[in-house]
Order: structure tokens, then C-alpha cells, then sequence
């Protein structure tokens, strides 16, 4: 990997007993826990625009909409009486293992170095790795246009790594220089800013900032496959195999569809999935 630094990207706040003392993490299988009535603490994004934003007490979004189903199907068809906690990239492995969370919605992209601390159920929906520059940059219309540029590193995200590792981990290997941030909010400020050249992660991200305005462009030149998934604790291969059920179900329905296009409907270039992703499998 050849990168230059430019700032520091922020880490994480560390996680404490108390936290994890006042969040989920009962014994037992999640699914079990849904059924016989159990509060749920669900962790999802609290700042990203069609994905998961905080409205008022509550985030709203794709992946909000989506948790809320698959509650309700594990839960046999009841409603569930649902807590939602922010996890931010930084820290979700970290909140389901300590017990802060239950259960992970969160663009959480499956990959090999997470299975080993996580089990995952999905994924519900693959994005794709694309990049968004200022309307008026004519300098950069493809990915590999970002040599030498400026692109974001938002914490806990391993976006980046697709720009400047070379395969299998990686994508393109390109020289740049990295901007820290502690999150894809600060990315988009600082690109709106004109102290990035770049942000590049998965589209669906791209698109729910994008409908925020700030006169940016999407460059429609995706490079990647990102599986997004349902971060369950290490082990709970219960709920795993509930989950992939209830995601087979969601595409049957239609509420996968209808749950695309409220949120991206709008969005150029962007289709809703017609069927279900492929199982990874629950281990």
C-alpha cells in the first residue's frame, strides 16, 4: 500500500463496563429472546441520509426499515420493542461483543477479517464501491482518476483500502493521500469543504448524501461488490439461519423493492436488487 498521510483519522471512544451494562447482550440466542418479548438494542448508523439518520428520538432509513422486519420475523410476527443505539464502523465489532448491541444493521460489509469476530446473517443487499467529487471537478471521472488526490478515510471504514491496496484485499493500489475523519458526516464536510478531492465507499451511501444537495456528483464507475450484513455476536448461528430466512422472505414479499424505493428511488442509476444475495453461510 502507498499512501501519504494528510491529518489523523479519529478512533474510536473507548467502550467501558457501564456502556455495555446498560445496553443488550442477554444470554441466549437473539431469535429465542425476540420471541418470548425481549427488549432489542439494535445498532445502526445515526448519520448517514437514507441509510440511518436520527430523526427526533429515533433513526430513520434503508437499513432502519430493514432491522424492523427482520425483528418482526424473528420475532414470529409480533412487533418488537426495539432500543436503538448508534455504531459508528469504528466500533461494531467491538459493541456486539461486549454486549452494548444485540444485533447490527449498519452497512456493515461482510468480509473475511469480521467473520472471525463476527457472525453474520445475510447479506439483505450488495452495494458497490463508487466515488463522489465536487459538480465542477472535471479532473476526476474514474476511480483510477484518484492518484495523487485526496480522499477520505473515515474511521472503522475499510473503503479506502479498495483504492490503495493492491488484490486480493484491496483493488486499484493507487498512491494517495489519506484525510482522516471520524465518520462519512465529516468526509462530506470537508469534500463540501474543498479539502478533499474525494470520498469513495459503496453507493448507497453516496446516494442518501448526495439527496442532501452540496452540488456534488456520483461518478457511476462502481469497482466492487459490497455484501452488506447483520452483525450478530460471534456464535449465534441460531439467529443467523432465522436471519437468512427472513431475508429470502423480504425479497418474496416485495418489501425489499418497496424498501429501495422509498429511500433510492430518486437516485439515478441505482436499481432495486430483484433477488436474493446468495447466503454466505452462518458460522
Amino acid at each position: 500500500m502507498r499512501v501519504r498521510k494528510v491529518g489523523t483519522a479519529l478512533v474510536g471512544v473507548a467502550l467501558t463496563a457501564s456502556l455495555a451494562a446498560c445496553g443488550g447482550g442477554s444470554d441466549g440466542p437473539l431469535v429465542d429472546r425476540a420471541k418470548a418479548g425481549e427488549k432489542i438494542v439494535v445498532g445502526t448508523k445515526w448519520d448517514q441520509p437514507g441509510l440511518g439518520l436520527k430523526k427526533g428520538d429515533a433513526p430513520e432509513g434503508f437499513d432502519v426499515d430493514v432491522a424492523k422486519y427482520l425483528l418482526k420475523e424473528l420475532a414470529g410476527g409480533k412487533d418488537v420493542e426495539i432500543e436503538w443505539k448508534e455504531s459508528a464502523s469504528s466500533n461494531r465489532e467491538a459493541f456486539l461483543a461486549n454486549g452494548t448491541v444485540d444485533i447490527i444493521v449498519a452497512t456493515y460489509s461482510i468480509t473475511e477479517a469480521r467473520k472471525g469476530k463476527v457472525t453474520f446473517g445475510g447479506p439483505y443487499i450488495i452495494a458497490h464501491q463508487d466515488t463522489i467529487v465536487r459538480a465542477g471537478d472535471t479532473a476526476i471521472t474514474k476511480a483510477t482518476d484518484l492518484k495523487g488526490k485526496r480522499i477520505c478515510q473515515a474511521a472503522g471504514s475499510n473503503s479506502y483500502k479498495r483504492i490503495t491496496d493492491p488484490p486480493p484485499d484491496g483493488k486499484l493500489d493507487l498512491d494517495v493521500q489519506l484525510v482522516g475523519a471520524s465518520n462519512y458526516s465529516e468526509c462530506f464536510a470537508k469534500l463540501n469543504g474543498s479539502n478533499l478531492d474525494a470520498v469513495t465507499t459503496d453507493d448507497l451511501i453516496l446516494a442518501g448524501f448526495a439527496a442532501q444537495g452540496g452540488n456534488l456528483k456520483i461518478l457511476g464507475d462502481p469497482f466492487t461488490d459490497e455484501k452488506y450484513g447483520v452483525g450478530l455476536k460471534k456464535g449465534d448461528t441460531k439467529t443467523c439461519e432465522a436471519i437468512n430466512a427472513a431475508v429470502a422472505k423480504m425479497y418474496q414479499d416485495g418489501t425489499m423493492k418497496q424498501l429501495f424505493d422509498k429511500w433510492f428511488g430518486k437516485t439515478q442509476g441505482l436499481t432495486a436488487p430483484a433477488a436474493t444475495p446468495p447466503a454466505e453461510g452462518c458460522s
